[in-house]
Order: C-alpha cells, then structure tokens, then sequence
C-alpha cells in the first residue's frame, strides 16, 4: 500500500513521548503523531488518549524531504471539519466590528482613569487635610 499526503490509513501505535505518538503503518513505515493532532481538545498528556498497541485511523498530513511521516487522528475523524478555527475566527470578526472594540476599548479606558482620579483626589486630601 502506497502512503500519500491526505490518504487515511490504519495503524498501530508503537510507541508514546510527551510531544506525540509513533504509528507503525502498513508496509513497516512509522509516522508521528503529534500531540496536537491527537484530539480536537486540549491534549495535556498524550497516554490520557492513547495506549501503545492501540490500532487508530490516522490522516497522512505530511512527509517532508527526509521521508519522515506527519500522521493526524484528528483529522482522520470523518466529522473533523479542516476550516474549523477559521471559521470560528470569522464569526467572532463578523459579530464585532474594529469600531465596537475600538469604543469598548476607549470607554473602559476612560472608565480606569476617572477611578484613578478619584483614588490620587482621595489620597491627596487625606494628606492636606494631616498637614
């Protein structure tokens, strides 16, 4: 079987380390896993999704110049969608304009400045009023 870039094949992890998992794939070849390409959440440690010996379906997302293989499961997963956190950044910059966080920045701001007035006021006539 022939690995190239964007086939989903079925492997077998051989091998786990705090950045990723080694995916022995057919034909003998071993690719890695990154630990961000384990799952669509927050992986803190790789052994919380995986075990060695575990057989996963894993995405080809790269293979650099030296032959070594980038693998993906999350990728792999048919519901993954590829343009998530793109589309998610266009929804947040299509519900606020740079002119509602440009006024949003400058009322808070102005709000912080009227505290500290008050604050350096009240201190101040705290200390003329001892004197």
């Amino acid at each position: 079987m022939s690995i190239a870039v964007g086939t989903v094949v079925e492997g077998v992890v051989s091998g786990i380390t705090r950045f990723g998992a080694f995916v022995e794939l057919p034909g003998g070849l071993t690719g890695l896993v990154h630990i961000s390409e384990v799952a669509d959440t927050y992986v803190k440690d790789v052994k919380d999704f995986l075990k060695e010996r575990d057989r996963v379906k894993v995405k080809v997302i790269n293979i650099d110049e030296n032959g070594k293989i980038g693998l993906s499961i999350k990728q792999a997963d048919p519901n993954y969608n590829e343009n998530r956190r793109e589309n998610r950044r266009r929804r947040a910059a299509a519900s606020t304009s740079f002119e509602d966080k440009l006024a949003r920045f400058l009322k808070e701001s102005d709000e912080r400045l009227q505290d500290l007035r008050r604050h350096t006021e009240a201190r101040r006539g705290g200390r003329s009023a001892r004197q």
